[in-house]
This record gives C-alpha cells, sequence and structure tokens, in this order.
C-alpha cells in the first residue's frame, strides 16, 4: 500500500476533529454575538437555535458523542448566565438535542433535572428529563429515585413518589434505603393499611439494629395514626350520640360505642382532652 495513501487517510479522523472543534468555536462566538445584540432588537437572541437532535446526528460524521459533549458543556455556561431571563425557555429542547446525540450520556439528564427544579422550578420539566434518561437507559435506578425525591419533597406529590420509587427497586443495584423512602410515601398518602405492611415487611427483613428501629418508629407511627383516627371517630359518634364530649374514653367503651380501648405500639394509653375531644399518641415516635 502506498505510504502516502496510508498517511491521508490517518490524518482524515484527525481533520474531521479539527473541524468540529472549529465549529463549536464558532458557535460560541456566534452566540456571544448574539448575546451582545440589544434583546428588543432581536427576540430571543439570547439562544442560538439548533434542529433536533435525530438530524443533528448525521451532521456529525459519526462523532455525536462529542457533539453531545460540546452542548453539554455550552448549556452549563448558558444556563449559569443569570442576566438572560428568558435562559430557561429552551431548556427541554437542548437537553433532547444531548439525549439525541448520546442517548447513554447520563449526566445531562441528571444536570437537565436539577437545573430545571433548582433554577427554572419546573418540576414537571425536571421529572420529564428524568423519564427520558430511564427510557434511553433502563438499567440506571438513580433516574427514578431522583425523580421519585423531586416528586415527594417538591410537588408533595406522594402518590407519583411512591410509583418512581418502585420503579427503582425493580432495578438491580438499587439501594436498600429506597424501600424507606417508598414507605414513607405512602404513609403521606393516607394509605395506613398499606404503609403499615410496607413497614412491617422492612422491620423483618432489617439487615441490622438501625434499620430496625427506624421501621420500629415507623411501625409506631402508622399504629398511631389509626389508632388515632378510630378514637377520633367514636369520640365524634359519642358528641352526636349525647350531645357532649366524653369525659374520658372509657366512656367509648362504657356506652357501648367500642369494645375496647387500644394501646399504642409500646403498650401505653393515648392521651385524650376532655375539652377538646383531640386524642393523641403518649409519646413521638422518635423519642422512644
Amino acid at each position: 500500500m502506498n505510504p502516502l495513501t496510508t498517511r491521508r487517510r490517518g490524518a482524515a479522523p484527525i481533520l474531521l476533529v479539527v473541524f468540529l472543534l472549529a465549529a463549536a468555536a464558532g458557535i460560541m462566538a456566534l452566540k456571544v454575538a448574539t448575546d451582545r445584540i440589544a434583546r428588543p432588537a432581536v427576540p430571543g437572541s439570547s439562544i442560538i437555535y439548533l434542529p433536533s437532535g435525530k438530524y443533528l446526528k448525521y451532521a456529525t460524521f459519526g462523532y455525536s458523542s462529542l457533539v453531545a459533549d460540546l452542548i453539554y458543556l455550552w448549556s452549563i455556561q448558558y444556563y449559569s448566565n443569570y442576566e438572560i431571563a428568558d435562559r430557561f425557555t429552551y431548556l427541554e429542547h437542548i437537553f433532547s438535542i444531548i439525549s439525541e446525540l448520546d442517548p447513554r450520556y447520563t449526566d445531562p439528564y441528571e444536570v437537565g433535572a436539577l437545573i430545571a427544579v433548582a433554577e427554572a422550578h419546573d418540576a414537571e420539566l425536571a421529572l420529564k428529563l428524568l423519564d427520558l434518561g430511564l427510557a434511553k437507559n433502563p438499567e440506571q435506578w438513580v433516574f427514578p429515585f431522583e425523580a421519585g425525591h423531586i416528586a415527594q419533597m417538591t410537588l408533595k406529590d406522594f402518590e407519583r413518589a411512591q410509583r418512581y420509587y418502585e420503579k427503582c427497586l425493580a432495578i438491580p443495584g438499587a439501594p436498600a434505603f429506597v424501600s424507606r423512602l417508598r414507605a414513607n410515601a405512602i404513609y403521606k398518602m393516607g394509605d395506613l393499611q398499606t404503609a403499615w405492611k410496607t413497614w412491617l415487611e422492612i422491620y423483618d427483613t432489617a439487615p441490622d439494629d438501625e434499620v430496625r428501629k427506624v421501621a420500629s418508629n415507623h411501625l409506631y407511627q402508622v399504629k398511631a395514626a389509626i389508632d388515632i383516627g378510630d378514637l377520633s371517630d367514636a369520640v365524634k359518634t359519642f358528641e352526636a350520640r349525647f350531645k357532649r364530649l366524653p369525659a374520658a374514653l372509657e366512656d367509648l367503651v362504657r356506652t357501648g360505642i367500642r369494645p375496647a380501648l387500644p394501646k399504642d405500639l409500646d403498650g401505653q394509653d393515648y392521651v385524650y382532652d376532655s375539652a377538646t375531644g383531640a386524642v393523641k399518641a403518649p409519646t413521638i415516635p422518635w423519642k422512644r
């Protein structure tokens, strides 16, 4: 083979990489230039339009991962510029481009979701990006885990959170503590019977005393919530029947409204306020 031909073939990939880097530099320079233009004169000048990643992929000549890296690095700089008021308008578009160029590149899904929830205050968009990450990388438990955290802590959508945690737990390698987060989300949903069964399973399968203690405290909390709900309903029934509050919880048994009074998980009586009709647990679960 002609040595000159071999050298030419070997130089071709290098030239292509140089070309792509030069093109990226040109895009960066164009962005800087457009950012200097008065915004009223050119609406949306703070962002450079990029075509769908599906089409852009064909223009990368097999170097889509490199272009994904460049766009990702540019996006971090762009979304860190607090002078651009509407910088989040194209957030989904930019990170979907990165996803199309390199679906297995996991960092952008997480960082995009973080930007969406913490900076753009758009938790739904954050969940959308994490869902996309899971769809492209079904073996990555981190995506449903982070989505569950956002659903629980930001949206207070506990049913949605427990579904995400359930997805997470179905993926090999998911940490055991996610089962406790799911159990807590179920409790927050108000599904006390399922919460009791879930925490009891965690208690029975606990690998150590620390986890068993955590589960025990949550079991105390769940049982107390169930018992207090039942006793409060009985107090209301007594009040409706006798037009007054019971003087003590024992009156509920004496009048046949309840067959017996429940005790907390430690065998103690619940505390009753005869002035207000309120019932509460005798202790705080975490202080047992």
